[in-house]
């Protein structure tokens, strides 16, 4: 109710109750706000613009080997160059920070510096050449440094540019003979592993030489020609074998010493004995005929001394084992015919056995008939070896061709593996190897810096003006502020006191308007009283200034630091020099 019927008259009477401690607060916070804004000390920067150049030769001639975008690579590029090492290089370079380091650690100055240090990309829509839609693309950035001596900040901008700019063509220089070396050391891994295969598969070859897919015809046609020679030779043997049973049959009817076989003993007991075999193969011992031919033969053998001929029997025995051999394939063992021949090979056995070892000592013919069989006996039989040896080795030869042809399937796998295996590294190869020549291109590309690049197209300059602060704002802002502060401090304290003043504020509580208004009359103490708040509203902001001025003694700036500041700023202002 009481705020309701306030008017002009109470809020002036209250500004006048309040006015000192309004104009106290008023001239502590505009006075702190000017003195900030006069000695806060000026920040200069210093900027300059990088251009990302495309690089001059197309890229459907030479395909760089660097191809992460320009943003990432300026990330990059920024954390080589604000490493530790750079950063106090320049520090100490320009003598940055001096009062900071003695306050504050190494990595606090450090981060400083960091947050001064600015980049800023300057972006642009360009047409995709693959997709052919625009999209924003990274043309330039910005390089500033942030400090308080102009030509401090001119200098480590132009520093850090450099920086930039040497660490982008190393670093591209650096990718492109990286991705070279790496080129051509693949390029030598699979050159060594072709060598190497081609070693094993010569080495392969050799070894199955006759078993490899590529020869398997002409093994087939080996086999083929083998086996008809094979057949001829089996002819020829058989053929062979029938001319000696002739020339030995032949050769028995014959004396071999000039005389008529009638009138030759030794002849005619040799044709007995072939008489005698051929009929003891057809009759029983006790046939007329087989017993005549045995007395005839014993008679003469007492006659002339000549015992068994061991040569004949040997003969006559191979003809009897090939005839019962013939007979068992045609009868059963109990056939009269196989039993006869058997019976007469037992005792041509038993007759073999009896005879010595050693036959008697004869003289060499010199029938030039038995001569002449006798020695187209030799030849037949030196034929027939010969004849047996080839069918060895053709059967040999065949045995080995069959060995072959199965052999072929599992070195047809393995030969073909190597083979694919060979041929997939040396596709391989020549792809490294294309990839090689364009990485020598574009390393190439890079060293004579014909690729993508940065150019400085806006130097870092000399800061004429200050970037912060803005005193005319922090004067106004200190202004606002004060009379906000002092008048609500004055709100605030009017709304705490609950006395009565005025004639209004007794009918407000009476109900009842007063006659008369008697003016107050503070007493000695009161008086005392109002004095000594003052003075200690005075103090206080007495020492609100002072722990103000403190507080920018150690965290902004020394006193004396400053108050050259504000010497040099009041004589740049007035064009007088109060420094001297």
């Amino acid at each position: 109710m009481e705020e309701n019927t306030k008017d002009l008259s109470d809020y002036l009477s209250a500004f006048k109750r309040r006015r000192s401690a309004i104009a106290a607060t008023y001239l502590v916070i505009f006075t702190l706000g000017v003195i900030v804004a006069l000695v806060w000390p000026p920040t200069y920067e210093s900027s300059a613009t990088i251009l990302i150049e495309e690089q001059e030769v197309p890229r459907e001639l030479v395909q760089s080997t660097v191809t992460s975008y320009a943003t990432q690579r300026i990330q990059m590029i920024s954390q080589r160059v604000m490493t530790r090492a750079n950063l106090m290089e320049l520090i100490e370079k320009y003598g940055l920070y001096r009062d900071e380091l003695e306050r504050q650690t190494t990595e606090e100055v450090l981060a400083a510096m960091q947050e001064n240090i600015g980049i800023e990309m300057i972006s642009a829509e360009v047409i995709d050449p693959r997709s052919g839609r625009p999209m924003p693309a990274t043309i330039a950035f910005e390089l500033s440094f942030q400090g308080e001596n102009p030509d401090q900040v001119q200098k480590v901008t132009s520093e850090l540019t450099n920086l930039y700019l040497n660490e982008n063509l190393k670093q591209r220089t650096s990718k492109a003979a990286q991705s070279l070396a790496f080129m051509s050391d693949e390029a030598n891994r699979l050159r060594r592993k072709i060598s190497n295969l081609e070693t094993e598969l010569a080495d392969f070859k050799e070894k199955h030489l006759h078993s490899l897919p590529e020869q398997a015809q002409l093994t087939t046609q080996l086999m083929d020609r083998t086996e008809r020679q094979l057949d001829d030779v089996d002819n020829q043997i058989n053929a062979l074998e029938d001319r000696k049973f002739y020339l030995e049959g032949q050769l028995g009817q014959i004396e071999p010493h000039g005389q008529d076989v009638e009138m030759n003993p030794a002849a005619r007991l040799k044709a007995l004995r072939t008489q005698y075999f051929a009929l003891s193969a057809r009759y029983s011992p006790e046939h007329p005929d087989v017993r005549r031919l045995q007395r005839e033969i014993k008679s003469l053998e007492e006659e002339t001394g000549l015992g068994p001929d061991r040569e004949s029997l040997l003969t006559e025995r191979d003809r009897l084992q090939t005839e019962l051999a013939a007979l068992k394939e045609k009868y059963a063992p109990e056939h009269p015919d196989v039993v006869k021949v058997q019976k007469t090979l037992d005792e041509l056995n038993t007759r073999i056995a009896e005879l010595p070892a050693t036959p008697p000592a004869q003289r060499m013919p010199d029938n030039p008939a038995y001569v002449t069989l006798q020695s187209q006996l030799e030849s037949t039989l030196n034929d027939i070896r010969s004849q047996e040896a080839r069918k060895a080795q053709l059967e040999a030869d065949l045995k080995k061709y069959e060995q072959r042809l199965a052999a072929a399937p599992a070195v047809e796998r393995e030969y073909s593996s190597m083979r694919r295996e060979l041929e997939n590294t040396v596709a391989k190869y020549q792809e490294i190897t294309a990839k090689e020549m364009q990485a020598q291109i574009a390393q190439q590309l890079e060293s004579e810096s014909k690729g993508e690049r940065f150019t400085l197209i806006d130097p870092a300059a000399l800061p004429e003006e200050p970037v912060s602060p803005n005193r005319p704002a922090i004067i106004f802002l200190s202004f606002v502020l004060a009379l906000g502060s002092g008048f609500g401090l004055a709100a605030v304290a009017e709304s705490l006191d609950h006395a009565i003043r005025g004639a209004r504020g007794v009918a407000n509580v009476l109900q009842v308007m007063p006659l008369a208004a008697i003016p107050y009359q503070p007493t000695a103490g009161e008086s005392r009283k109002r004095r000594s708040r003052k003075w200690k509203v005075l103090g206080a902001a007495a020492v609100g200034v002072l722990v103000a001025v403190l507080a920018v003694h150690f965290f902004m700036s020394p006193l004396d630091v400053l108050w050259f500041r504000v010497l040099r700023k009041a004589g740049d202002m007035t064009g007088m020099d109060f420094i001297g």
